[in-house]
């Protein structure tokens, strides 16, 4: 992890850096902890996400977030879980999921699980990449299980499918390069060189999970929660590009991509469009031009460059010359 930090791998998740101490070891955080109780959640998706790839005129969306927030279901879960375990057993215990400074993944292989994969994610015999992680931490003695050995052998398909080359080395992940971090986590502007790879990817990308050969013991998920809601399978981007913050907001209830907000979300919607190649998008992205986000302003004067850059003069004239943003004035530079 220090490593990862010192090289600047974590891009602007300033909160790794913060709780850097705490994550090396889990009684940096509860030093009453002896045992950590590491389980998963299969999320399997019953087709392959990298067929939406192909659909210009649609989002795709992760696979983790086409349906209800994983945390909510999970959590919920394990708290039944350490009830019980201290109903029957006795001590103390802390449930984690993904909310804490816990490192999950090293723990799960160390449990048996799985193990951290050449694309840094958990992979798992029966289940391929597609596990949630949740924790229970206890003050009881509890016998470790065996833990599990890395399966990845010579096979590279994740980092070959990568389409930002985001992987400088086996199992080692520039997050400042990867699509997820840039759709989800990252806040500004998405550098330029990221935007044409990024395709249709609104939100997160599966594509170092989905080429992963496990993936044939994996089966489709029988949690209901995870489910794709309907029409987030294949969004429509036309659809996705006109939503304001309120029709966001009731759009996305309960799922995991709430988080980022509109402004974030639409950011990512309006360079799809851009690389849709659908003539018939022109007129939504010139519409963008005057969106109130910045964020959006900018990608819309990128987005247009691609699809209509003969109509960029007449666009800059309307709506470019008393722009406010340097950022955005630096796209119509550009």
């Amino acid at each position: 992890m220090a490593d990862y930090l010192t090289q600047g791998f974590h891009g602007d998740m300033g909160w790794l850096a913060a709780n850097a101490d705490r994550r090396a070891d889990p009684r940096a955080m509860w030093p009453e902890a002896r045992t950590a109780i590491v389980v998963g959640l299969n999320y399997g998706p019953e087709r392959n996400p990298l067929e939406g790839l192909a659909d210009k005129a649609g989002g795709n969306v992760s696979v983790y977030a086409r349906g209800r927030d994983y945390h909510d279901l999970i959590k919920k879960r394990l708290k039944a879980l350490a009830r019980e375990i201290v109903a029957r057993h006795g001590g103390a215990v802390k449930v984690f999921v993904d909310t804490a400074p816990l490192m999950e993944k090293p723990l799960a292989m160390r449990a048996g699980i799985g193990w951290q994969g050449k694309h840094t994610n958990l992979v798992s015999r029966a289940h391929g990449s597609w596990l949630f992680l949740g924790s229970v931490l206890t003050t009881l003695e509890i016998a470790a299980d065996a833990p599990e050995t890395d399966h990845c052998g010579q096979c590279r398909r994740c980092h070959d499918a990568c389409p930002t080359n985001a992987f400088p080395a086996p199992y080692r992940l520039d997050a400042r390069r990867c699509i997820s971090y840039l759709t989800i986590e990252h806040k500004g502007h998405i550098p330029r060189e990221f935007r044409a790879p990024m395709g249709n990817r609104i939100y997160g990308c599966d594509d170092c999970l989905a080429v992963c050969p496990w993936n044939k013991f994996a089966s489709a998920t029988g949690e209901a929660s995870f489910a794709a809601r309907p029409g987030l399978e294949a969004p429509r981007l036309s659809d996705l590009a006109r939503l304001d913050d309120a029709s966001f907001r009731a759009l996305f209830a309960g799922s995991p991509i709430k988080r980022i907000g509109r402004d974030r979300f639409v950011r990512n919607v309006t360079i799809a469009l851009g690389n849709s190649g659908d003539p018939a998008a022109t007129g939504i992205v010139e519409d963008l031009l005057g969106d109130v986000s910045p964020l959006v302003r900018a990608m819309a004067v990128w987005a247009l460059a691609r699809l209509a850059p003969d109509r960029i003069p007449a666009a800059r004239a309307k709506h470019g010359a008393a722009e406010a943003d340097a950022d955005v004035r630096a796209e119509w530079d550009s």
